[in-house]
């Protein structure tokens, strides 16, 4: 008898079969487009090859559909963290020096163009006088006759 010890193949730490049931369970949660054409593109779910693209290209529509439910700020902000890990610490502190430097002469300019630098209070707290108060029976509108 030969003694052959196999080597598992793995594709990110799952098993040939764990990979299957990843393929399917995510298909599933896939618009009927996107399943659609992947069967027209004739991704398959038999044969590691096979398997491993259908894995790829069901993983890339999923963060398509990630991407998309992103409000604007929340993008804005994702752009600006991967924008970030192409940059070094020292371009990062220059470009936030930069922003700080223009932000204060923003404002700068807005102070000199609105100068009233008075502070206006307004109470709430107090019940409005009588006089202003509506009445009941008064009438909110008035009829003009002609």
């Amino acid at each position: 008898m030969t003694d052959k010890k196999e080597k598992k193949i793995n594709f990110k730490g799952m098993s040939y079969r764990d990979v299957q049931r990843a393929n399917s369970k995510n298909r599933s949660k896939l618009h009927k487009e996107d399943q659609f054409l992947l069967k027209e593109k004739y991704y398959k779910n038999i044969g590691w090859n096979n398997v491993i693209n259908l894995f790829q290209k069901i993983e890339e529509i999923l963060n398509r559909y990630y991407i998309e439910d992103f409000t604007l700020e929340e993008l804005f902000l994702e752009v600006d963290r991967i924008g970030n890990k192409y940059l070094t610490i020292k371009e990062i502190e220059n470009f936030n020096q930069n922003f700080s430097r223009e932000v204060n002469e923003i404002s700068d300019e807005i102070d000199k163009q609105f100068p009233n630098t008075e502070i206006e209070f307004i109470d709430f707290s107090k019940q409005t006088s009588k006089r202003y108060q509506k009445k009941s029976n008064q009438k909110s509108y008035r009829t003009v006759k002609f």
